[in-house]
């Protein structure tokens, strides 16, 4: 048997019974009719579920009127989109206003005409309807772009990691540290969000190094090293001057994630609180997975050993109260590696890059 669809949910609001009776009888055999007498009901009835497709109000209540109620549907994420029109007994010009300025889509007057009422109610609820289903577009191509965006950004990162990390994983692992670390100090999740997405961008740079620098199987020259220490400026640059909070935080952290708290780090020789706080989490996150992995030139440390590494480097490479934030996650921390562990099999091109004494 095929299902009706719904009617459409109105809430009448009016403090006098015999009008609220007069609308319901005007209405109810279109639309599924709710009923409050007072603002305060109001207010209650329009946040149920399902709530209300459209709301008549009257303005002059006692307690909270018309105007008042309004406003504090509009203030209501829940109940703020849906269309409200004022049916009142005031017809004074500034009143109109009033109640369009508030957030009103119609004003009738009374005494109602009831092939007006009608015809607003429809014009509305389709207005309303059509503005729902653009909401809808808009949201789903603006999570479609944001998609975009995201992919772009870890093929990136992914393209750099590819000369030196045949997996990948390690920026997956290093952005899943940073984003932990970020939760654990207590920071707004939408910032944890962009750190987690930007963290992959943190040695696009390296796009910018010559492969036989780079690759080099063996210690490299001072001249070699210097270049090597050009990649988080070439990353900046790749990424540029830009407004979006989530390419600017991945400059950051390209151009500063191999600053050092005690100052001794590169390029900028940045200190402590100097080094934008992404820089300083994703520089702790980059340590300890290349640390906890295995590389042709060493075996991977264990978890314990890589945060003795980091306790000692507190304060002087590390920010210290990150890194005693970092040490409290272990369990996390050991899920993330287990989860996201490089191939045994040994195929990694990394070589080790030092200094030549």
């Amino acid at each position: 048997m095929t299902q009706m669809p719904a009617k459409p949910i109105i809430l009448i609001v009016d403090d006098s019974a015999d009008n609220i009776q007069i609308m319901n009888g005007l209405l109810c055999d279109k639309y599924s009719i709710r009923a409050a007498t007072s603002g305060a009901k109001a207010l209650a009835l329009a946040s149920l579920d399902p709530i209300p497709d459209l709301i008549l109000l009257d303005v002059m209540m006692p307690e909270m009127d018309g105007f008042q109620s309004c406003s504090r549907l509009k203030l209501n994420p829940v109940t703020r989109h849906i269309p409200i029109i004022f049916v009142t007994a005031k017809t004074d010009t500034l009143d109109e206003r009033t109640g369009f300025e508030l957030g009103a889509v119609d004003y009738i007057s009374k005494p109602i005409n009831p092939a007006i009422l009608e015809a607003r109610i429809q014009t509305h609820l389709k207005l309303a309807s059509r503005t729902n289903l653009l909401e809808d577009l808009v949201q789903q191509r603006t999570l479609e772009l944001e998609s975009a965006r995201q992919k772009i950004i870890n093929k990136l990162g992914r393209a750099a990691e590819f000369r030196d990390n045949e997996t990948g994983l390690h920026i997956i692992r290093m952005s899943q540290y940073s984003f932990l670390l970020a939760q654990q100090i207590g920071q707004p999740a939408y910032w944890c969000q962009l750190l987690l997405n930007a963290a992959p961008m943190h040695d696009i740079g390296k796009i910018g190094i010559p492969d036989a620098i780079l690759l080099k199987p063996g210690k490299l020259t001072l001249e070699e090293y210097q270049i090597i220490q050009k990649h988080p400026e070439i990353g900046a640059e790749i990424i540029g001057e830009d407004d979006d909070p989530l390419l600017h935080m991945a400059k950051e952290i390209a151009l500063y994630h191999h600053e050092r708290w005690d100052g001794t780090g590169y390029p900028c020789k940045l200190s402590q609180k100097q080094i934008p706080l992404c820089a300083r989490i994703a520089t702790i996150a980059d340590v300890f997975d290349a640390l906890t992995t295995s590389r042709p030139y060493k075996a991977a440390w264990s978890i314990d050993d890589a945060f003795n590494y980091l306790r000692d480097g507190a304060g002087s490479q590390f920010d210290p109260f990150l890194v005693s934030a970092f040490l409290e996650c272990k369990a996390e921390i050991t899920d993330i590696c287990t989860q996201f562990a490089e191939p045994t099999s040994e195929h990694s091109t990394v070589v080790e890059v030092e200094l030549t004494d």
